[in-house]
């Protein structure tokens, strides 16, 4: 696995043995990315599922300002900051070693782009989605991305966020929604 484009592009990333976290391919984190930007000119991002880090190195990787990274799996952590120091750039992410659902109480200030890639469960898609309308963790122009296993069916509208793009890519489906 590897930072696909921007700064980082082609930098190695690291990710967790074993079947604890499922890594988005190089390919379809390509797609991601061609799909939302492809590159940003700063905001910051939340990866509140965050594996080994990929998806939000890559979205620094392509311009954005800042990352908050959660992650409450001890071996993932260490991935992350491995993945960080990579970057020679640490004080552009800042890694909550708490999980998603704590992580959005404590969290205060609102996000650009939102980078969902939980284990595979839609209810917490759409329960995180609303909490973070509800905390007003979302800007105005925020985009998230949903990660799903390609059985899950989410609604057109979450709240007040509405499906705007989706696509399958193998065992994955991603959905972009925006406000």
């Amino acid at each position: 696995m590897r930072v696909v484009s921007g700064n980082y592009g082609g930098r190695p990333l690291k990710t967790l043995a074993g079947k604890t976290t499922r890594p988005t391919t190089d390919k379809v984190k390509g797609a991601i990315f061609n799909m939302i930007g492809p590159y940003f000119s700063g905001g910051r991002v939340l990866d509140l599922f965050a594996g080994s880090g990929s998806l939000s190195i890559e979205a620094i990787s392509r311009g954005m300002d800042f990352a908050v990274q959660v992650e409450k799996d001890r071996s993932a952590q260490t991935v992350i900051l491995e993945n960080i120091k990579m970057t020679k750039e640490s004080q552009k992410f800042q890694l909550l070693k708490i999980p998603a659902e704590r992580a959005l109480s404590v969290l205060a200030e609102p996000f650009d782009l939102v980078l969902l890639d939980p284990p595979y469960a839609k209810e917490h898609i759409m329960k995180n989605l609303l909490e973070m309308q509800s905390r007003q963790l979302l800007t105005e122009n925020a985009i998230v991305v949903c990660e799903t296993d390609k059985a899950v069916e989410l609604p057109e509208m979450i709240g007040e966020l509405h499906l705007t793009k989706q696509k399958i890519y193998g065992i994955s489906k991603i959905s972009i929604y925006e406000f």
